[in-house]
């Protein structure tokens, strides 16, 4: 754990210009790495989905089975303790986790809309908002530019992609996306 700390804190006094967006591309991975990894450590256990099951207008479910409750609240846990470490407010990652979530949520929306099953892939639909929602609406207290925004998202765009094969053949993840 220390030397993970000081690997973060070495990286992170590289620049000035770089620590905004790396900070912020780190607190998205460990926000949106959580649901994943507390699904394969918990199985079944307190998998509770979001949406209740409920179906929306056009007979489909709302969210989907694989967005439950467990995965937003380890995403808001596991990005409120990192964030120090990071060397941002607590609330700052528990804030930016919850709207990577509330952009996770809003994909899955609309895969269900397209008729995308649970945890089909949609290249970009399952990327961008997660990562774009919570950069925009903390750009200011990230110290991120129209710059750094784009960058950190195309960085975890290509991140999700390369994590989602690593964790699949770790056997972390059930499919490859």
């Amino acid at each position: 754990m220390d030397r993970a700390r000081m690997l973060i804190q070495y990286l992170l006094s590289l620049d000035e210009t770089l620590a905004p967006p790396l900070r912020a591309l780190l607190l998205l991975v460990v926000a949106n790495s959580a649901p994943v990894l507390g699904h394969k450590l918990f199985g079944q256990r307190l998998d509770y989905p979001l949406d209740g099951g409920w179906r929306f207008f056009d007979g489909r479910p709302l969210l989907g089975p694989s967005k439950t409750l467990r995965g937003v609240v380890l995403s808001l846990a596991a990005a409120t303790a990192a964030a120090p470490a990071l060397g941002l407010p607590w609330a700052t990652g528990a804030l930016v986790a919850g709207l990577s979530m509330l952009g996770d949520l809003a994909s899955s929306f609309i895969k269900r809309r397209l008729g995308r099953p649970p945890s089909s892939p949609a290249l970009l639909l399952d990327q961008v908002p997660e990562s774009l929602f919570p950069l925009l609406a903390f750009r200011e207290w990230l110290g991120l530019t129209a710059w750094d925004i784009a960058v950190v998202v195309l960085a975890f765009f290509v991140l999700d992609l390369l994590l989602s094969q690593l964790l699949y053949r770790l056997h972390l993840r059930d499919q490859p996306y």
